[in-house]
């Protein structure tokens, strides 16, 4: 009996070996690739200057609306351009397990219910597995404080030792370098100020929905009345957007992302009041006031003058902060003098067809403001643009640098990092994986299945089947071609064939084909197949 059982139990440990997890894929040829998020983007540590105890405090839900107040909000020292907490024993940290990818992954990874809301490179991740990179060796993560400013020393000497590092543990590769939103200027102000080392050890840098020009509507609306990370009923296991608005008054990435107000704006961004005021016989009038980027700063002034917070029983002032605007302008001329260095590609992928916030208009004809400080208390109405629903496409795609591709791609702010033809078009850039059947690298476009519909049935003893394709071309942005591309008519080509004979019993085919190609639009191609064939019935 007891051979018996040994043999069974070495049986099992075999039988285990064998249905051993199999290795992922790994492609050594790679270059590597390191990703930076973009705000709200990493995972935050409060680590206890007494007792060296951490605890996550961005993202959480449990006690997260009390953790946020006590450890995450925030002043400015104007001295070290650093936002340091209001409790003078925490120190803020991202952390660095999975060289880096664990901060930037899944942003509260104990959540099992509504998980997919906080993901953030999470499908990235998992995709660049698939194609071969492995992390540690080609696949990194650069988290950071998004509190501070997008040019912070601090920040810039972390990237700089991060850089070093993964070229390093790569043999010597130089480095892609995948950008998300306001991630997109912290790598332009690196450029900008240490191009030396970008060039060094950067091969291609890709931004995603980069807020290059600032997001307006999104921004203006979020120094009023805050912003809530997510959307929906997810949103009530988070912060409150009341907490989220104090820590974001005192941060310079926020000021940072405001509207430039030295760009040539296709519309200009407005923030709009309609207020009610005395007119000059006495009576009530209601008008509606206009105010350009640069000129709204005095609203925001006097709308959040009076704004304060209760901390430990200390009320603290939390107005609209003229220092950090200091700090913002040197910022702006880091980034409007960054340049890409020799040897660097640039690539854009930016978001459209979303309806995106551009001007905002508080109050109403009906119900006009009386009071400027009560602005924080009315709903915002939003003037739409095209973009990805945060960025404007028009200030994403003016990164004002020499790009190899500007690529336009119908998809949500955040949800664009899990977008298949974002996917297919860093597959082909990164050279990874393998050769993708959509993707032709003469041309540099991709071909997108977006509809496809067959129909078969029988018509007067004949068989009639119909069917209709289309698909989507992503190209290269063509912002050199006409104004008038997009207005001209679709180009209609069709296609006849037939077989007929002399008798009423010989066989008869016919067929019918349409194809129609639309104008280019933001650098997609959209062509639809319309085809009918007809055959008499065995």
């Amino acid at each position: 009996m007891a051979m018996l059982l040994e043999d069974i139990l070495q049986s099992v440990e075999i039988w285990l070996k064998l249905i051993k997890k199999p290795q992922p894929y790994v492609d050594p040829n790679l270059d590597p690739v390191l990703l930076v998020p973009g705000i709200a983007g990493s995972i935050l540590t409060a680590v206890d200057d007494q007792n060296g105890k951490e605890e996550r405090v961005w993202v959480r839900i449990l006690g997260a609306n009390y953790k946020f107040r006590t450890k995450l909000w925030s002043r400015f020292d104007p001295s070290t351009g650093r936002t340091e907490s209001l409790d003078p024993n925490t120190t803020i940290k991202v952390p660095g397990g999975r060289y880096g990818l664990g901060a930037i992954d899944v942003l509260d990874p104990d959540m099992i219910v509504g998980r997919d809301c906080v993901c953030y490179f999470h499908d990235m991740i998992v995709e660049m597995l698939k194609w071969g990179f492995q992390e540690g060796k080609t696949l990194f993560g650069f988290g950071y404080d998004f509190r501070q400013s997008n040019r912070l020393q601090e920040t810039m000497d972390r990237l700089a030792e991060k850089l070093e590092l993964v070229y390093e543990a790569s043999g010597g590769k130089k480095i892609n370098v995948i950008s998300h939103s306001m991630g997109g200027l912290l790598v332009k102000c690196f450029m900008g100020l240490h191009s030396d080392i970008f060039q060094k050890y950067v091969k291609n840098w890709i931004a995603i929905a980069a807020p290059f020009r600032g997001a307006p509507g999104y921004i203006a609306s979020t120094f009023l009345n805050g912003m809530s990370f997510v959307d929906g009923w997810e949103q009530n296991f988070f912060i409150s957007k009341w907490s989220m608005h104090q820590l974001l008054i005192e941060c310079p990435s926020i000021y940072e992302l405001m509207a430039c107000p030295h760009f040539h704006w296709q519309h200009i961004p407005l923030l709009e009041i309609w207020m009610e005021k005395e007119g000059c016989d006495g009576y009530p009038r209601t008008i509606l006031e206009s105010y350009r980027p640069g000129n709204c700063i005095d609203i925001f002034k006097e709308a959040l003058s009076g704004n304060t917070v209760d901390y430990n029983g200390e009320m603290i002032p939390l107005p609209f902060n003229l220092e950090i605007l200091k700090w913002v302008k040197e910022t702006q001329k880091v980034l409007s003098h960054a340049k890409v260095p020799s040897g660097v590609k640039f690539y854009n992928i930016y978001g459209i067809n979303l309806e995106t916030p551009h001007s905002v208009c508080y109050g109403s004809e009906e119900t006009p403001v009386t009071n400027i400080q009560d602005l924080r208390f009315f709903q915002p109405k939003y003037i739409c643009v095209d973009g990805d629903g945060t960025v404007p496409a028009e200030s994403a795609k003016a990164d004002g640098l020499h790009a190899e591709a500007r690529v336009a791609v119908p998809g949500e702010h955040r949800g664009i990092l899990c977008e298949p033809h974002v996917f297919r078009i860093l597959k082909h850039w990164l050279r990874a994986g393998e050769p993708d059947p959509f993707y032709n690298p003469i041309n540099d476009y991709v071909i997108l299945p977006t509809a496809f519909e067959m129909e078969s049935h029988h018509e007067k003893g004949l068989q009639v089947t119909s069917l209709k394709e289309e698909w989507e071309i992503v190209t290269k942005d063509q912002d050199d071609l006409d104004d008038t591309v997009s207005s001209r008519k679709p180009l209609v080509s069709s296609i006849s064939v037939s077989q007929g004979g002399s008798n009423k019993h010989s066989l008869r085919s016919e067929a019918h084909a349409t194809v129609i190609v639309h104008p280019q639009n933001e650098g997609k191609q959209h062509v639809e197949l319309n085809a009918i064939s007809v055959s008499v019935d065995a």
